[in-house]
């Protein structure tokens, strides 16, 4: 005989924090602008209990040249969202995702003459 095993119910699991769809919304517009701009070629996204993640990368096989998190435990103190450098520094920190990815923004930034 075959033995069964239970499918893991809603309870059995554990919340995983994630980007909800006005974030992704706003992390995606800010990738396709990137990508366009020829700044990064690929992403990665990574869900955990306590932090969700989006990494963006120059090339496939390097390390992430930014990463944004999402720690819902860090709102009440220093915002929810960090934007950190691929060298592990935290460039911003905010409750705001836009104002976090500000710096990022400032890129794309180009004079244009009439």
């Amino acid at each position: 005989m075959s033995v069964v095993a239970p499918f893991p119910g809603p309870r059995d699991r554990r919340a995983l924090t994630a980007f909800d769809r006005v974030e992704l919304r706003r992390i995606f517009d800010l990738y396709g602008r990137m990508v366009t701009a020829g700044h990064w070629r690929d992403y990665a996204m990574h869900f955990d209990i306590d932090v969700a993640s989006f990494a963006a990368f120059r090339r496939s096989a390097d390390r992430p040249e930014i990463w944004i998190h999402k720690c819902p435990e860090l709102h009440s103190k220093q915002g929810a969202f960090s934007l950190v450098s691929e060298h592990g520094a935290v460039l911003k920190r905010g409750h705001d995702l836009s104002q976090v990815l500000a710096p990022l923004e400032r890129r794309l930034m180009r004079l244009v003459r009439d």
